[in-house]
């Protein structure tokens, strides 16, 4: 069985007059237990409100999420829900809220009454996986973008979930601290078998992941490995949606009328591709 299922899933919000606004049009996905996901989509597609429906602080409106086998409307087992699910936002000095980095991570299990010897290993373990222990006993709000969100997802382990969803939490970041959470992401999926979702604007983000869930005004539109979803360059691009900058060159030289095989990911694929092309088709 999968980690999350998610079937016929609909949601709105109330509006002003009443009405309701639907964001969700009866989407449907399962996502494996380990697993790597990037979820991308213009604002307001619905990519922030999936991210509080895995977590259980939103309810489905109609259809339903299954979390490791727990329905997520279920109200008597919310707590089982997000130990199971941590869910990290975008800015994360919303997330901070001790004086120590040591007890903000702390926080989250004193919460769920975890016993203080236990809480003390979770946090130096937590603080270890993602390389801020030597920063345990200093004040949060002195630290780099970077560095407060890593002690943001440290917080999300020492509660030992099994998943951790993410809400753009690169996009406060300038590019070393984008470079340190991705590579603390990565290191817990594939050292520790943390199941990841990932919401980003950022396309060389995306394709770090296993796969990729475009959304789109409230449904799915595409949904691969990055090879095949930036493959079809057209597509993303009918829908207003950016695609990897390698990829982006390519995709004009080809039209320009140069000839190119493949669609590259990444600029290391990118200087290969050229690095094999025919001199001559290089003119």
């Amino acid at each position: 069985m999968a980690f999350i299922q998610v079937k016929d899933l609909r949601f709105g919000y109330e509006t002003e007059d009443g009405e309701g606004r639907e964001v969700l049009h009866g989407v449907s996905m399962t996502i494996e237990s380990g697993e790597f996901v990037a979820l991308l989509g213009h604002n307001g597609c619905g990519k922030s409100t999936m991210a509080k429906l895995f977590n259980g602080m939103l309810m489905p409106g109609k259809g339903s999420i299954l979390v490791d086998g727990i329905d997520t409307r279920e109200e008597d087992r919310q707590l089982d829900v997000r130990r199971r699910v941590g869910l990290v936002l975008q800015n994360p000095d919303n997330q901070l809220v001790a004086g120590i980095v040591e007890e903000d991570v702390a926080f989250g299990p004193e919460n769920l009454g975890v016993p203080p010897e236990e809480i003390r290993r979770r946090v130096d373990d937590a603080l270890k996986a993602v390389d801020m222990y030597h920063y345990r006993t200093h004040a949060p709000h002195k630290l780099s973008g970077g560095q407060k969100q890593r002690v943001a997802i440290a917080g999300v382990i020492a509660m030992e979930t099994q998943c951790i969803v993410l809400d753009e939490p690169t996009a406060m970041l300038d590019p070393r601290g984008r470079a340190e959470v991705m590579e603390t992401i990565k290191r817990l999926n594939q050292e520790k078998g943390i199941t990841i979702i990932l919401i980003t604007h950022y396309m060389d983000e995306a394709v770090q992941a296993g796969r990729v869930i475009v959304m789109d005004e409230g449904n799915i539109l595409m949904d691969g490995s990055p090879r095949q979803v930036f493959a079809d360059v057209e597509r993303l691009k009918r829908h207003g949606l950016d695609v990897p900058q390698a990829t982006e060159l390519c995709y004009r030289l080809k039209a320009a009328g140069v000839e190119l095989s493949g669609s590259p990911l990444s600029v290391e694929e990118c200087v290969e591709l050229f690095r094999h092309l025919d001199p001559e088709r290089r003119a």
